[in-house]
């Protein structure tokens, strides 16, 4: 394809036909266009992206909304049942998408449809059809979170063990560093209130119903022994009675 093939976009604009493929260019399709032409070019396939994301978007939330109006009229809000699974497949079917395009699709929507019930259900509702009480978009969040927690561990476990002055013995014939110590309190500072952010991240519903018996054991002894290295580290930040 040549550049003589390409609509030159004069005003800003592009007349893209939604039912044939759009062609991909490659730098020898531009190289004769001025900079004026590259910017109208570019800022026209911007405009029409934005505005077919925001039409997509749109429609994904709406096949949504169909889909767990599907679920109220089935009696089936977790949309498990194999009448709900049927209908839905057939629905995607018809679409002539392939395997891939319907998949991604509906993983999209999925996302969506958690959004939805959580705005039209009560956290009782949701806990009688054994429902999460968070969106999907919620969880996402938490586990942002939590990552973001776990990278601060890190980094805040590595400046304590690189701050943290050596025994006197080993310490024996090197220079001293200035200003150790001092590093050294602030990083310990730093880390113990990581470590009690992580601690809030915890969350009760996960550990009450989502934990087996096994698992919450793994947990408490894990939580018991946090208690006796913490009990033991007060015993140095308590003033003596």
């Amino acid at each position: 394809m040549s550049s003589s093939d390409l609509t030159r976009p004069a005003t800003g604009e592009i007349a893209v036909d939604a039912h044939s493929a759009l062609p991909t260019l490659e730098l020898e399709d531009l190289a004769g266009e001025t900079e004026q032409a590259l910017v109208a070019r570019g800022q026209a396939y911007a405009r029409e992206y934005a505005a077919i994301q925001g039409k997509a978007t749109a429609l994904l939330k709406n096949l949504a909304v169909t889909q767990v109006a599907l679920r109220v009229k089935l009696g089936d809000m977790r949309g498990t049942s194999h009448e709900y699974r049927t209908i839905v497949k057939d629905m995607y079917r018809s679409m002539g998408l392939s395997p891939e395009r319907a998949e991604t699709m509906q993983a999209a929507v999925r996302w969506h449809v958690s959004n939805v019930l959580r705005r039209h259900m009560t956290p009782r509702e949701l806990e009688a059809h054994n429902l999460q009480p968070t969106s999907a978009l919620e969880r996402l969040q938490d586990n942002r979170k939590v990552n973001a927690s776990i990278i601060r561990a890190a980094r805040a476990t590595t400046a304590v063990e690189e701050s943290t002055p050596k025994p006197a013995k080993k310490a024996a014939g090197e220079p001293a560093v200035p200003g150790q110590p001092v590093k050294a309190t602030a990083d310990h500072l730093r880390l113990a209130d990581v470590a009690r952010d992580i601690l809030g991240k915890m969350d009760r519903t996960v550990i009450k119903k989502h934990m087996t018996d096994g698992q919450r054991a793994k947990l408490d002894a894990e939580l018991s022994a946090m208690e006796k290295k913490i009990a033991s580290l007060r015993k140095l930040t308590q003033k003596p009675r």
